[in-house]
């Protein structure tokens, strides 16, 4: 007999009802894929009204349920340069680290999602690929403004430019006077506005005597200075469309702190923040020579400045937390030259966020419920999500994550799901595994089996 109700259950749900955990029955409607109700306590089998068949009763036992994650900051590639990574690989990462929706980043993918004709070329190329839900940022650019509303109206979950040279040729970064024109175009369309808020380095040149295998070589060519002018930039330009929303990607330099504060206490303007996984886990004191995996922009700094960025989420100065997952060849990375100056810059680590971020919080002290307010339900909030993701309550999707919080494990790259297995992390012990993630009360990930047998396979929609 197969019933319409599928029934979760432990000793520790973290839910809306009970975000520090408690025991709890969730009851799942098949059919929807959403929450019909959470249940205080572990509810019996034989209890029920109806019959329940084995399947549909999972028994979590001392291990916890959680929501799914949301990574609002994720390059999937595709098309174009799917040697980098692509729908299939990147969202099976994200499956195997509890990540059940990611939304990805307008650059690195050939076309750019700039235009709505781009933005198609992309959807029909994930077509039979998601392993999981996916949305899409679009994309800022200087001779784009005219596809900006347009953009919006097809439902993508704001905007994204660079203040600096982005990378890549086909994605330009902008000017003050493109920030302008855009926020007029963001700001009738009731959008948000992303910053890769780094302004190019004018003022520093490299000298022959200058080691580029060094990681200091690199550091000292995007200080904090770079991002600190970006974001007195994007201050001045917010002051003038006070109702537009705005957000800082992949903040690293504490310094800039003081300035997001009084934008946001002072002037009161809608101004969020993210920082990432790799600025919170790991330090340039412990990058050593050639090792250019570490390479990001802008660049991972140093242990005190990390310490920082700990104490600003948990003051509520950084909202949430993200891979940023930007991966590229092997060959890219100038790995045998270790040539940090030449080498791509981006980091590869989706799905390792939470096992990456609970090792670290529980040094600290901090709880899982803190946790996942800047790994679930902000980040799901940000991209118009509430009340369908990053949260375990009636009427949401039911995505969980099953973990184990003290299993440890160490990373290893046979292991990995993203596309080139290359990553500052492996090697790293962590504390926490996810043992199985559900999509819409259907497994679609299992630690010990991987994506074989799955209940849901290639079951992601698309977030529009």
């Amino acid at each position: 007999m197969t019933g319409s109700t599928r029934y979760f259950f432990s000793s520790r749900v973290f839910s809306a009802a009970a975000p520090s955990g408690a025991p709890a029955t969730v009851e799942v409607d098949k059919a929807s894929g959403r929450v019909k109700r959470v249940h205080e306590g572990v509810i019996k089998r034989d209890e029920l009204a109806e019959a329940v068949d084995e399947a549909d009763w999972v028994d979590a036992g001392e291990q916890w349920i959680l929501p799914g994650l949301v990574d609002a900051h994720v390059h999937l590639n595709e098309p174009g340069r799917t040697e980098w990574e692509g729908f299939e690989t990147g969202t099976a990462a994200a499956a195997s680290g509890g990540v059940t929706t990611v939304i990805d980043m307008p650059l690195n993918a050939i076309p750019p999602t700039t235009t709505v004709e781009n933005l198609h070329i992309k959807l029909n190329a994930s077509e039979g690929k998601r392993h999981i839900d996916v949305g899409f940022w679009g994309g800022v650019v200087p001779d784009n403004a005219d596809d900006l509303q347009p953009l919006a109206k097809e439902g993508v979950k704001g905007f994204k430019g660079f203040l600096c040279e982005s990378g890549v040729d086909e994605f330009p970064g902008i000017k003050e006077e493109h920030v302008m024109r855009a926020m007029e175009e963001l700001d009738a369309a009731k959008s948000l506005f992303l910053f890769h808020a780094e302004l190019d380095n004018t003022s520093h040149s490299h000298s022959d005597h200058d080691d580029p295998s060094a990681y200091s070589t690199f550091l000292a060519s995007r200080p904090p200075a770079l991002e600190e002018s970006a974001i007195d930039l994007i201050i001045r330009c917010a002051r003038q469309f006070p109702s537009l929303r705005t957000h800082i990607v992949h903040l690293s330099a504490s310094s800039a702190l003081p300035a997001l504060r009084h934008a946001r206490r002072d002037l009161n303007l809608p101004l969020s923040v993210e920082t990432c996984f790799h600025y919170l886990c790991l330090s340039a004191e412990q990058i050593a020579k050639g090792e250019t995996l570490y390479k990001c922009c802008p660049p991972i700094r140093d242990d005190a400045n990390r310490e920082k960025l700990w104490q600003a989420l948990l003051d509520g100065d950084v909202d949430f937390v993200v891979s940023d997952h930007s991966p590229c060849t092997t060959e890219l990375k100038k790995l045998e030259a270790g040539d940090f100056l030449g080498a791509w810059g981006g980091i590869g680590g989706l799905g390792l966020g939470l096992s990456l971020l609970w090792t670290e919080a529980s040094k600290r002290g901090i709880a899982m419920e803190k946790v996942l307010e800047w790994v679930a339900s902000r980040p799901a909030k940000q991209v118009g999500l509430e009340g369908r993701k990053g949260e375990i309550k009636e009427g949401a999707d039911a995505d969980f994550v099953i973990f184990d919080p003290k299993e440890s494990f160490t990373i290893n790259k046979s292991e990995l799901h993203f596309k080139n297995r290359a990553s500052p992390y492996e090697g790293l012990t962590l504390t926490g595994a996810v043992k199985s993630t559900y999509l819409r009360g259907e497994k679609v990930y299992d630690r010990k089996t991987g994506f074989k047998g799955v209940e849901a396979d290639f079951a992601g929609q698309l977030l529009l």
